[in-house]
């Protein structure tokens, strides 16, 4: 009898269908992504850290390098929609 590709045994690459060293590698390329994400994410709160410490507010850095990610449409869009919300509330902009 001919090793069937759900069973696991010797020679076969495959166990219940699924193939294994395929399966792996996908796997360790995410974790050695996941651990330069994690090392990136440290170096930027890192480079926060440095800003607070020159005197500079964490908080306004943070929005900036978000509205500079968009489009002037897209920041225009949203502050005409602020405008309109705080508007309705009676809150003035």
């Amino acid at each position: 009898m001919a090793d069937s590709p759900d069973t696991g045994t010797a020679g076969s690459n495959d166990v219940n269908g699924i193939a294994a060293s395929q399966l792996r590698q996908l796997i360790e390329k995410i974790e050695r992504l996941e651990e330069e994400k994690k090392g990136l994410a440290d170096d930027i709160r890192d480079i926060y850290a440095e800003a607070k410490g020159q005197g500079f507010d964490t908080k306004i850095l943070r929005k900036v390098v978000s509205l500079r990610k968009k489009s002037r449409e897209e920041r225009q869009e949203e502050a005409e929609l602020l405008e309109l919300y705080l508007g309705a509330l009676g809150e003035a902009v």
